[in-house]
């Protein structure tokens, strides 16, 4: 014989499964959209786009990104010294300018010193043509602010003659935010100085 009793302990163990099982499933989709979410920021962390000058959209892939970051300061080295010493009447200017955004005070500084010193003046009185024919690089990547040291081969063109010198310079790379076009790479040259400058005698040139 059922009693109202009996009918309202049923209601109420049905009610407590549906509960139980509203707030379950409520918990498994909630795991599951946080675990789409991740996975969502991953792929875009894996796979952004950018926009070259051109207007082509280009694929920029992050996954490597640290692995990547000893390329990108090599490049930015190598950038840095072919804008900063491979100079000519015509383009020095504007090669400081993207140079110079590449660095502190520190590469102002020994800017500003070459041209207390004259250099700049005699390039242009003399037509003289500073190329950088090579830089090679070694940077401690062990520890933030990456020290580094550069050998750059430099050739002075006097119209038919020809100079070859011997640059070591060394300096701190430090990381910094991305600005395109001036700084792509995010790093920024500090503590930047020359630590010796030789001239080449002429088999020496050669064997470079």
């Amino acid at each position: 014989m059922k009693t109202p009793f009996k009918n309202i302990q049923y209601h109420l163990r049905l009610n407590r499964w549906v509960v139980l099982s509203v707030i379950s499933t409520s918990g498994l989709v909630s795991i599951l959209s946080l675990v789409m979410v991740f996975q969502m920021h991953r792929d875009v962390l894996d796979h952004a786009f950018v926009v070259n000058g051109q207007g082509e959209v280009i694929p920029l892939s992050w996954a490597d990104q640290r692995e990547n970051r000893e390329v990108e300061a090599l490049a930015q080295l190598e950038q840095f010294h072919q804008w900063f010493y491979g100079v000519d009447a015509g383009s020095y200017q504007r090669n400081m300018e993207r140079a110079l955004w590449l660095g502190n005070a520190s590469v102002d500084n020994v800017f500003q010193q070459k041209r207390a010193d004259g250099f700049y003046n005699r390039l242009l009185q003399y037509s003289l043509v500073q190329k950088v024919v090579r830089v090679d690089s070694k940077i401690d990547m062990g520890q933030e602010g990456y020290r580094f040291q550069c050998r750059i081969m430099i050739e002075v063109h006097r119209g038919k003659v020809t100079d070859s010198y011997e640059l070591f310079t060394s300096g701190q790379l430090v990381e910094v935010e991305r600005r395109f076009p001036h700084n792509p790479h995010g790093l920024l040259i500090t503590d930047f100085f020359e630590n010796s400058l030789r001239k080449m005698e002429n088999h020496e040139a050669t064997e470079k």
